[in-house]
């Protein structure tokens, strides 16, 4: 294919000619791993695109997945692109009202439902439009009344040859998860998909032996980039987990070569490990020449990360003290930084090159400016086609070539990037003075203590930190004076219109099923306002500098 891309079908076929009988997808399911073969994966993906063929669909129609991580859904991905057609990938936990609005919107024909809890089934089943055609992937203890995957797999036989398709033609419309604000369809080319793949071939070599742990979400770019396409490159094996009570179990068995982790898991990992050791005691272990590297491989073994050669990080940033720490028992976290916009195809930090606090030097080819308000973009071929349907949003985004990120940044004299904030993500206090609290919230999030803060102060005279604690952090009394030490350095760092009023420490958690979080575990504020402000003039007026909420 022209510029030595190839999709990732092409490199399906490659590996289900030449290793058939080796494992592709390992998928534990009430316990048990069950292996596919290349081959086995092959011949479903050829029955399902036999069945897609037969309903006789206009060419390029959209088929929609709702489905967690799981082996039928890389199948399912793989049958939807043999079939020429273009998936639309929605979360398990959508509710009702988007997932209607997506399938409507992206005039989805057919929809797999795969592995959902019974809870997330109830909200969506009664939104799927009835013109929709509705298959069930089976097997993992859903209960629907809708036609079986196994039934597909029985009655249809598989195609013959191993059709490709143009890197021009439509391979997924992935709607937006956002923090606020209606889901946008981002339209990428399988042009796109393919570049991204090569880069991320060109930062991170990828080899046969490779092992993939897949849980975050597919329908999220990052996911679906490294994990299925990356996996299906090299040629390497995936590995789901199973349940969130069973995570470290399957990591432990995948014992991955290549990881993925947004920055909440590195924080999650960090703070079980310190409930387990104290920070002076690593600190002691690591100073013993005989003990620091059998305790290194300790850690590393615990984690499930003692095969990983990769450790990768996006979707938000991570403190420098995080990737210091872990550095220390030798797991270096690679930052990188895109979006579904790029096919999260942007920079990178990668072997040899990184410094930590940026998220790496731009990818091969692409080309990055900064705006004279601060603002990143950037154009190279991984850029989506626009949103779907939406010309006036598509508009305000993509000109003159250049996709404008929405983020804003500075580039080092050594050419790595360093995310400073959002163009957009800004609240003006009652004085009239604007203030931006992602730069706030880097700095509070440095503190151990701290898992997750939300920085308010929307018409306050001064700005809130609503802030939820680590685990295994109490609040007690104790720790009011940590927090006062920690407001008066933070504040000796900032403007005047900048300083923290308060820290409001929460005891509610902030979750993907509570809404607070999207998918990718970042903070809807539109959510968090509106949750907490009814509070903002009480704790405004109390006399405290640190409250307990």
């Amino acid at each position: 294919m022209k510029n030595n891309l190839k999709i990732p079908l092409e490199y399906f076929y490659e590996w289900e000619n030449n290793k058939p009988n080796d494992t592709f997808l390992v998928q534990p399911i009430n316990g048990k791993y069950h292996y596919f073969t290349w081959k086995e994966v092959g011949d479903q993906a050829r029955r399902v695109s036999n069945y897609i063929n037969s309903l006789n669909l206009k060419p390029n129609s959209q088929i929609a997945i709702i489905s967690k991580n799981c082996a039928h859904w890389i199948i399912t991905d793989l049958a939807i692109m043999m079939s020429g057609n273009t998936s639309v990938p929605l979360y398990a936990n959508v509710n009702g009202k988007t997932a209607n609005y997506i399938l409507e919107h992206s005039e989805s024909k057919l929809v797999f439902i795969g592995k959902l809890e019974k809870y997330d089934w109830e909200e969506i089943k009664n939104n799927i439009p009835k013109n929709i055609v509705q298959v069930n992937f089976g097997y993992y203890g859903l209960d629907t009344k809708i036609q079986k995957w196994e039934d597909i797999i029985t009655n249809n036989n598989p195609i013959k040859d191993s059709p490709l398709r143009n890197l021009n033609k439509i391979i997924t419309i992935i709607y937006t998860s956002g923090t606020t604000g209606i889901p946008k369809g981002v339209v990428l080319k399988y042009a796109a998909a393919a570049l991204a793949t090569k880069n991320l071939n060109y930062l991170f070599p990828l080899k046969t032996t490779d092992r993939f742990f897949s849980y975050l979400p597919l329908s999220h770019i990052a996911e679906r980039a490294l994990v299925e396409h990356g996996g299906i490159m090299s040629g390497g094996k995936i590995f789901f987990a199973e349940t969130l009570d069973s995570f470290v179990e399957n990591l432990k068995f995948c014992k991955p070569t290549i990881f993925f982790g947004v920055p909440r898991i590195y924080a999650k990992f960090k703070s079980k490990l310190l409930s387990k050791f104290p920070q002076g005691l690593i600190n002691t272990i690591l100073k013993i020449p005989v003990l620091n590297t059998i305790f290194k491989n300790l850690i590393k073994k615990g984690l499930g990360l003692n095969k990983s050669r990769i450790c990768i990080t996006g979707a938000a940033s991570t403190p420098i003290s995080t990737l210091e720490w872990f550095d220390r028992f030798n797991i270096k976290i690679y930052e990188a930084y895109g979006m579904s916009e790029n096919s999260a195809c942007s920079h990178g930090n990668y072997p040899e090159n990184i410094k930590f606090g940026t998220v790496g030097k731009a990818m091969p080819n692409t080309e990055v400016k900064i705006t004279s308000d601060g603002e990143i973009i950037m154009k190279n071929g991984c850029i989506m086609e626009g949103y779907f349907k939406d010309k006036e949003k598509t508009n305000k985004v993509l000109k003159n070539g250049f996709l404008h990120t929405g983020d804003k940044g500075i580039i080092d004299k050594d050419g790595f990037l360093k995310i400073t904030g959002r163009i957009k993500d800004i609240f003006k206090t009652s004085k009239g003075k604007y203030v931006s609290p992602n730069l706030i919230e880097m700095k509070l999030r440095k503190d151990k203590n701290i898992e997750q803060v939300c920085v308010v102060g929307e018409n306050l005279t001064q700005p809130l930190a609503l802030i939820i604690l680590s685990e295994g952090i109490e609040l007690k009394e104790e720790i009011k004076d940590n927090f006062k030490n920690l407001l008066k350095k933070i504040n000796s760092e900032l403007e005047k219109h900048e300083k923290v009023n308060k820290i409001i420490l929460l005891k509610d958690n902030w979750t993907i099923e509570n809404n607070i979080l999207t998918p990718t575990m970042k903070i809807k504020r539109n959510i968090v306002e509106k949750k907490y402000k009814e509070n903002y003039d009480k704790w405004v007026k109390d006399k405290n500098e640190i409250i307990f909420q």
